[in-house]
């Protein structure tokens, strides 16, 4: 799959510390998106090693 950009400008809200113990590679990041970039951020996910959570 070719790389796209899904959300330009997005601003970081938290980088939430790593939690002790093994973790798989990857890091979370919690974005504040309006909600149009937030429903491709979570179409990206569904095609993409990208896991969305909306809230």
């Amino acid at each position: 799959m070719k790389p796209r950009v899904v959300a330009a400008g997005a601003r970081v809200s938290e980088v939430p510390e790593q939690a002790e113990g093994p973790t798989e590679s990857g890091a979370l990041v919690v974005l504040s998106v309006p909600r149009d970039t937030a429903s491709r951020l979570a179409g990206a996910g569904a095609s993409a090693r990208l896991a969305v959570t909306l809230r």
